[in-house]
């Protein structure tokens, strides 16, 4: 499972010209699923989220988490962070999580934010064409990769 987070002042996502999902202050998760990815990923990238410390304290130094902030998330699937552009100039998208694997870990990483966070996800909707609008606050772009925890 692969997260660009990115902090956020404001995001929103709009589908067919409609507002679906809006945040204030917290963070944009960009959420790609491989097909190898299972509820290990999901429970360890959502800790990952919930904790990480990336909001300014009264110093301006990076060490508040998004609980200290009590920011919100708006997460928003996108199998495109697991393209491959290693042949050609047309990606390969053979990695991402096919929709009957990717929707219900989509589903599971939304139920564990919500408990690791104690707040209700903001989401867009699996598949959709979505258009997602965000002021990065920083700016503040971090990438995470489940297969990466060492």
């Amino acid at each position: 499972m692969r997260a660009v987070i990115q902090r956020v002042s404001k995001a929103s996502v709009t589908i067919d010209g409609i507002i679906k999902d809006s945040i204030g202050n917290g963070l944009l998760v960009l959420l790609g699923i491989e097909h190898e990815d299972n509820m290990d990923d999901v429970e360890w990238l959502s800790a990952k989220i919930s904790g990480l410390r990336i909001f300014s304290d009264e110093q301006g130094l990076m060490n508040l988490s998004l609980k200290d902030v009590h920011g919100d998330i708006l997460l928003i699937s996108q199998f495109t962070l697991h393209s491959s552009t290693k042949k050609g100039n047309r990606p390969s998208f053979i990695q991402a999580a096919r929709p009957e694997t990717a929707i219900p870990l989509y589903e599971k990483m939304i139920q564990q934010l919500e408990m690791d966070t104690g707040k209700k996800i903001g989401t867009g909707i699996f598949g959709a064409d979505m258009k997602v609008e965000l002021i990065n606050d920083g700016p503040v772009t971090i990438i995470i990769d489940s297969k990466n925890k060492q």
